[in-house]
């Protein structure tokens, strides 16, 4: 009799977890949180992040560095997100790269290869992201990579992480 309830307690749940799971996130003031355009295919990635460096050593800001691709549902969700106002501090703490490195996780995918490489990253999955100090030394190397869950993330663990 244990039995049959458990599995049936277990059925309802696997249920619910198939409902919750396919329900679409929002974010306020965003049309479709899983589109982006904040990837520019068309710019030179190692150009930018040298820039961003350059800049970081002036103001003493570190540098966030989104490896990810406008395709990838969480590279968007993640680039959508920093841009509300909630993550007005992210912005102001940070100068932030979204480097095209289109999905190189997924065979032919991938883009701009020179960028993960200058950091000493093999990409597994889209966002990575990488937070530089201003002479370009990776701060989150074991984290950087747990990124590609971003649009599964609550938005508070998003920005504590951040906000470290």
């Amino acid at each position: 009799m244990m039995r049959k309830i458990a599995f049936a307690f277990a059925a309802a749940m696997l249920h619910l977890g198939a409902v919750s799971a396919a329900e679409t996130r929002t974010i306020p003031g965003v049309i479709d949180p899983y589109k982006t355009e904040a990837f520019n295919r068309a710019a030179d990635a190692i150009a930018q992040i040298d820039a961003a460096l350059a800049n970081a050593r002036l103001s003493g800001k570190p540098v966030l560095l989104v490896m990810g691709a406008n395709e990838c549902h969480d590279s968007a969700w993640l680039a959508n997100l920093l841009a509300t106002d909630r993550f007005a501090p992210v912005r102001d703490r940070y100068a932030i790269v979204y480097a095209d490195i289109g999905m190189p996780h997924v065979r032919g995918l991938g883009r701009n290869p020179d960028v993960p490489r200058r950091f000493g990253f093999r990409i597994r999955g889209t966002p990575t992201v990488a937070i530089l100090d201003t002479e370009g030394r990776v701060l989150n190397r074991k984290a950087a990579p747990r990124w590609r869950n971003a649009a599964s993330r609550s938005d508070d663990e998003i920005y504590a992480e951040l906000m470290r």
